[in-house]
């Protein structure tokens, strides 16, 4: 009988007989004795998103589905879910742009939060509650991630402020003022909105004005569809997160100034300033 057929057979044990050798010996040895001063976290953002479900469906959603988050804070209890570990990317932000970077699932952490967002009746759109209990749960996350991360607390952003052509949550009712106070998150100082808005009176700046500030802080204006659509859908997301009270993506005195108030430097951009009367720059902090 031919006996060729052996040496494939012989040949692939000793490829293993090889392999078991080299690990045996050690295998590949690496020297880890010097680290490199230029560098940090592939981590630059933390973006917060609600379900718009419960907690059974979004677990398997975010476990089985095409999508996943690094983390997901239920409602009852207020369990929080690491589903992603921090090293590896989760598919949460989808086609998103902030300042500047772009597809941040590469670049970012994904919180989930159990939530039904809104329901829209015959009498307009209802934003649901949040749940005391799941910020409770969600703040010293927070804490930890950025401290962890070196990440100062403007790098906390939410879905719409990344996707504004496409995405509300975490939605109007989303109590970032109480982040800003935990140190995660940002809010304009009162008193720079009051001064802004006291020397703006009834003038609005022009829309070329909040396009520009706005994408300075951060937003991206691209996207398919009309240019004053989508700029407008810009303010309303801004306005859901800095304004909440009103966010009809309206271009008006008090988001003029609460952008500015966000923006160092960009009311002296203002194309009207030279007409308002007994203009002052805010005063310094000593």
């Amino acid at each position: 009988m031919p006996r060729s057929w052996l040496r494939p057979f012989h040949q692939a044990c000793l490829a293993a007989i090889l392999a078991v050798l080299a690990g045996c010996a050690g295998g590949l040895k690496i020297d880890t004795s010097h680290t490199a001063r230029g560098q940090d976290s592939r981590v630059q953002y933390v973006i917060l998103h609600y379900t718009s479900s419960n907690a059974e469906r979004a677990l398997r959603t975010l476990t089985q589905g095409e999508v996943s988050s690094h983390y997901l804070i239920n409602d009852t209890p207020p369990t929080i879910y690491r589903l992603v570990d921090e090293n590896r990317r989760a598919w949460h932000a989808g086609d998103s742009s902030w300042q500047g970077r772009t597809w941040l699932n590469a670049s970012s952490i994904g919180i989930e939060i159990v939530h039904p967002g809104y329901r829209d009746g015959p009498d307009g759109r209802y934003w649901y509650p949040w749940n005391p209990q799941q910020i409770d749960a969600l703040i010293p996350l927070l804490q930890d991630i950025l401290q962890r991360h070196g990440l100062p607390p403007e790098r906390v952003i939410g879905h719409s402020d990344i996707a504004p052509q496409r995405k509300l949550d975490p939605g109007p009712l989303f109590p970032w003022q109480q982040l800003a106070a935990a140190g995660v998150a940002i809010w304009p100082d009162a008193a720079r909105v009051n001064h802004y808005e006291a020397l703006l009176g009834e003038l609005t700046p022009s829309l070329e004005w909040f396009a520009a500030t706005l994408e300075r802080f951060g937003y991206s204006l691209g996207g398919t569809g009309d240019e004053a659509r989508r700029l407008r859908n810009v303010i309303a997301a801004f306005q859901m997160r800095f304004r909440p009270a009103r966010h009809d993506g309206e271009a008006d005195p008090e988001t003029a100034a609460i952008l500015a108030a966000l923006v160092p430097g960009s009311f002296e951009r203002i194309g009207d300033y030279h007409r308002l009367q007994q203009v002052e720059p805010f005063p310094t902090q000593p």
